[in-house]
């Protein structure tokens, strides 16, 4: 099975309508405000979380950075592949640059091991616990990643449908990881840590599983799913999941730092806020 890895994109829509090309148009837009404004959140509010836990929020900025950076190069991208008509109304054709789908693999590659990372530095888990969980959790993200790349430069059902399961393999195993391994780590911990972890795990795969369905819309086929529809629906499923998997994970991840900030030590990071982090403070000191 041959696969040109040299292109940008085996992947060439003709052309965008005005409304479809607004509606990738708007959608990049609205990812870009998300990851970098987020990310600017994250640094400002450090010293809002006690030190041990900084890493985590560092990490969380470092991943909408790196999203911001590849969304900006993917919206000029774009406008350079699908220039505008000669009226608004007119469909937007494919230039001579092709859409280039390696740069969200390329973001991929570098921000879905640091999720993780994020993950388990928020966890504050023992330093070879930690070591232990992450040389299993980074090697099968970049795997997975890998494997789904052959497919998505790819519109034949054949390879992308094989390529696709063979990257589902790795997240499977990352699913066990982090709902299995992760658990048998996380004894002794206060209640609203653990439902706030386990918010974080069903929150991270949950918003997983939607890129492997825009991922599978061209083997659904048909004129929408296999043309300009289903590149927009594509798309906008990559670039929904993109921020709740980066931009709203972060900020979960900020919550969570906050509520075992202040579970640590209620005197230095309790500011009096009506939240539940505050909420578990008090159950602690009530049952003090």
């Amino acid at each position: 099975m041959a696969m040109n890895f040299t292109a940008a994109a085996a992947v060439s829509i003709p052309s965008l309508s005005s409304g479809q090309y607004s509606t990738v148009y708007n959608l990049f837009s609205l990812v870009i405000a998300s990851m970098l404004f987020s990310g600017l959140y994250l640094l400002l509010a450090q010293k809002r979380v006690a030190p041990r836990y900084r890493n985590a929020l560092i990490i969380s900025a470092m991943v909408c950075g790196i999203a911001t950076y590849h969304y900006f190069r993917i919206f000029d991208n774009l406008k350079e592949s699908y220039p505008p008509g000669t009226t608004a109304v007119d469909p937007h054709l494919l230039s001579s640059v092709q859409f280039n789908e390696a740069y969200r693999y390329v973001d991929w590659l570098l921000t879905v091991p640091l999720l993780l990372v994020e993950t388990i530095a928020v966890v504050a888990l023992a330093r070879n616990v930690s070591k232990r969980l992450l040389t299993k959790l980074v090697p099968a993200a970049i795997l997975m990643i890998i494997l789904g790349y052959p497919g998505e430069m790819t519109l034949d059902a054949g390879p992308r449908l094989i390529w696709g399961v063979l990257g589902t393999l790795p997240f499977l195993y990352l699913v066990y990881v982090l709902f299995v391994e992760l658990t048998r780590s996380l004894d002794g911990r206060p209640a609203a840590v653990r439902r706030q972890i386990s918010a974080l795990r069903l929150i991270l795969v949950g918003t997983w599983t939607v890129y492997p369905i825009a991922y599978m819309f061209p083997v659904i086929g048909g004129e929408f799913f296999g043309g300009a529809g289903g590149f927009v629906l594509r798309q906008a499923g990559y670039s929904v999941a993109d921020i709740l998997a980066k931009a709203g994970f972060a900020l979960l991840i900020y919550r969570l730092a906050r509520t075992q900030s202040i579970l640590d030590d209620p005197a230095a990071y309790d500011y009096g806020e009506t939240t539940p982090t505050s909420a578990a403070s008090q159950g602690v000191r009530s049952a003090a």
